[in-house]
């Protein structure tokens, strides 16, 4: 079933650039920025949130800081019968940073970031012995080509 996209005015759609370019920005600084009221930026981030268009707050770390993680992506084959499960199995665990479904050879493709090579390897292992899934490629990424 296709749902329509959501219906958002001009200043939902600007409330979200802003919030992307600084997720932390306070209600005071949005109204400002987007010539609103504090109440009007509340009332609209309150319905976004309700409304699953704003689904999660994150940060982005230095990269410095981040310079040892392990990042990997995952190319994943499902069992046709099994993908909801085999979604189900791969939100539970921590370190797939992301998710999503795709089209071609591949059914998934997961962003895997872990800490060591030892809890990388544990974290294949665990996504290969998951009920559903088929076959399997990873990739680590090595450095980053561009910003």
């Amino acid at each position: 079933m296709i749902t329509q996209s959501p219906d958002l005015s001009a200043s939902d759609r600007k409330l979200l650039a802003a919030l992307k370019r600084d997720g932390r920005a306070s209600i005071t600084t949005l109204a400002s920025l987007l010539g609103l009221s504090r109440a009007t930026v509340q009332a609209r981030m309150e319905r976004l949130i309700a409304g699953g268009i704003i689904q999660r707050f994150t940060i982005e770390v230095d990269s410095a800081v981040e310079r040892d993680i392990i990042r990997a992506v995952m190319m994943i084959e499902l069992q046709g019968s099994m993908s909801r499960s085999v979604i189900a199995a791969l939100r539970n665990i921590p370190e797939i940073a992301a998710l999503h479904t795709t089209n071609g050879n591949w059914d998934l493709i997961a962003r895997i970031e872990t800490s060591s090579l030892a809890d990388f390897d544990r974290v294949l292992r665990r996504v290969r012995e998951i009920k559903g899934i088929l076959n399997s490629e990873t990739n680590i990424l090595l450095n980053r080509a561009f910003d």
